[in-house]
């Protein structure tokens, strides 16, 4: 099925297209949901309402734009939603996450990219939103503390400390 055909079969909230575009980029978005969560039934929890949310507002898509990424912005905040319910911006333990390194051996070439990701995960879930949202996304502190209902200071706070956590896990991974 054509993307085009897909698109207009979603105007038309068909079940037959609505599938498709599901099965378009469903892998995709699990992967991105992941960087927000490390609970695989969570994450496609939140997966399956950030897709709900894409079905429910197609008819504010408007074509001109990429259909991956407007589908991709309802689901990162799909994820921050569920994040910003939970509430779980508290006091954060990053020495657990530093502690965490020390079970791993040395990682080769072609595994860098999926350690670097383990790694990420290993931060505590307030500082990986942020560092992702921040990083990956490419919002602004002041958009991502609007978002989950932070100061701005806290959201840089928090991704400093992420950035710090990080090279120190990175420098345990990589040494040993």
């Amino acid at each position: 099925m054509e993307l085009t055909e897909i698109i207009e079969g979603c105007y038309q909230n068909s079940r037959k297209h609505q599938e498709a575009l599901y099965n378009l980029y469903a892998s995709k978005m699990l992967g991105v949901v992941l960087t927000y969560t490390r609970d695989r039934e969570l994450a496609q929890d939140i997966l399956h309402d950030g897709f709900f949310k894409v079905f429910k507002k197609f008819d504010q898509y408007n074509s001109e734009w990429a259909l991956g990424a407007w589908v991709r912005r309802i689901i990162v905040n799909t994820a921050i939603d569920h994040f910003r319910k939970t509430n779980r911006m508290t006091s954060m333990d990053f020495q657990e996450s530093i502690n965490l390194a020390g079970s791993y051996n040395n990682a080769s070439e072609n595994s860098k990219t999926r350690d670097l990701s383990m790694l990420i995960n290993m931060l505590p879930v307030g500082a990986r939103t942020i560092f992702n949202l921040y990083t990956i996304e490419g919002y602004k502190h002041n958009e991502i503390a609007e978002m989950l209902s932070i100061s701005e200071g806290t959201s840089k706070s928090q991704l400093s400390k992420a950035k710090s956590v990080l090279r120190e896990l990175v420098t345990k991974f990589y040494e040993r």
